[in-house]
């Protein structure tokens, strides 16, 4: 039997369940890797090329909820978006399996399995792979994006095109959806460092007790579960670019060490004592005032002056009216070519509707509401009912509304919608939970 030249990785904590796996896929593909420890992820994608990952949900007692997988899924998907995910996950969970589906995830499959049923996913999303490689012109040539023709937004992205030259460090200061990240990998790509890696990391869904393992590494016997050497997230960035989300929402007892690493250029790793030199480039966003924050004693200052060689604002939706037609017909365009449905126009009246609507959620408000409307649509026209903004048209004049009460008063809606459930709204709104936690107390809204 002729192997199939792919490669797989397949994680998961239970050794029994990569070893039969791997046993049986060993057959049909050339290349089989096993990680019991997601936390490797990083390192092996960074060496490797992998054209399928089969992906466990769980891998803590008590925290069995798929979340941890969830977050992996995004993190493979922003570090080789060619990389084909299959979720793997127990019977009962499949709710949380087609949220995987919706953020990227090309199949899931229950566990147990049939081994019929493998087989098959993991054939097709080699398949997949192919095809989405094939799409990749040249390594040189950036994803194409959507800028926009409005002086505010052309003027962050001249910016952005002046530091990317330099080794200059760059905060990123915006709204949730607004394009902090893309702006992050535009400044990388057009970097001397843009051959060398990227690597994003959301610092407001690391929880603290795991905040230096992840980002500085630890040796082998640092703590319990620490059975090999394991580089940190600033190594595997080494000669490349470190992009360090909502760093907003370190917590003031773990700013220091960041800080440490920035000042000296150095990282140490848990359970080591020699420190390790460093040649990174350092990208960092948050959607909070940072010298606020400073001034209310929430951030240090000299790590505030540390990232801040060169700020780059990127503004809200709602201050670019020029864009907002060009750019849902970008997105437009864009989805309807994933769902293979590249024939669909929006009506005259949703035009009208999306250049009134405030897109308090921004660009990420508007690529879902049309991503939604695409799926429910029909005879290839986008109807004012399917975009469904009929009942967010409230402050459509701006000018006589401070900013904090649009932002309280969407809080409060998201609150309502969700019966105060604190994590489906924070995801709603694209917040951390702590971030929500400091509206709620900034805002003084009650969920009890």
């Amino acid at each position: 039997m002729k192997k199939t030249n792919a490669s797989i990785l397949i994680i998961d904590d239970q050794e029994d369940i990569l070893f039969a796996s791997k046993v049986y896929l060993k057959k049909y593909f050339e290349n089989i890797y096993t990680l019991n420890n997601p936390k490797n992820i990083v390192e092996l994608l960074a060496k490797n090329t992998i054209d399928v990952v089969l992906l466990d949900m769980n891998y803590r007692i008590g925290f069995e909820d798929g979340r941890e997988g969830l977050y992996l899924l995004k993190e493979i998907k922003t570090l080789s978006p060619k990389t084909v995910v299959i979720l793997m996950t127990a019977f009962g969970k499949v709710e949380t399996a087609v949220e995987g589906l919706k953020s990227g995830a090309f199949d899931y499959i229950l566990k147990p399995w049939e081994n019929k049923k493998l087989l098959e996913s993991v054939k097709q999303a080699v398949d997949k792979s192919r095809k989405d490689q094939k799409k990749i012109k040249s390594p040189e040539i950036v994803d194409d994006f959507f800028i926009g023709n409005s002086e505010i937004i052309k003027k962050a992205y001249s910016l952005a095109d002046k530091v990317a030259k330099t080794d200059a460090n760059v905060l990123i200061l915006g709204e949730n959806g607004t394009g902090k990240f893309v702006l992050a990998h535009h400044i990388f790509s057009q970097s001397e460092r843009k051959n060398q890696p990227f690597i994003n990391v959301d610092l407001g869904a690391l929880n603290s007790n795991i905040f230096e393992s992840e980002l500085f590494g630890y040796a082998k016997g640092a703590f319990t579960d620490a059975k090999t050497d394991t580089p940190g997230r600033f190594e595997m960035a080494q000669n490349g670019t470190i992009f360090l989300d909502e760093i907003g929402n370190v917590p003031l007892h773990l700013q220091s060490k960041l800080l440490q690493v920035i000042q000296t250029k150095t990282v140490t790793r848990l359970g080591e004592t020699k420190p390790r030199p460093l040649n990174v480039r350092i990208i960092t966003a948050t959607n909070l005032n940072l010298k606020l924050e400073v001034a209310d004693k929430n951030f240090r200052e000299d790590l505030y002056y540390r990232i801040n060689t060169m700020e780059i604002i990127l503004p809200p939706l709602r201050e670019r009216i020029e864009d907002k037609i060009p750019l849902a017909e970008y997105l437009l365009e864009k989805i309807s070519e994933k769902y293979g449905r590249s024939q669909i126009t929006f009506d005259k009246k949703v035009l009208e509707q999306i250049e009134k609507h405030a897109w308090n959620g921004n660009i990420r408000e508007m690529e879902n509401k049309i991503e939604r409307a695409i799926i429910l649509c029909e005879n290839n026209k986008i109807t004012v009912s399917d975009l469904d903004l009929e009942q967010i048209t409230e402050y459509e004049n701006l000018d006589d509304i401070q900013l904090s009460s649009v932002e309280k008063a969407t809080v409060e809606k998201a609150l309502l919608k969700h019966n105060n459930n604190i994590s489906k709204t924070a995801e709603e709104l694209g917040l951390s939970r702590g971030s929500l936690y400091r509206r709620l107390e900034k805002y003084n809204i009650s969920t009890n």
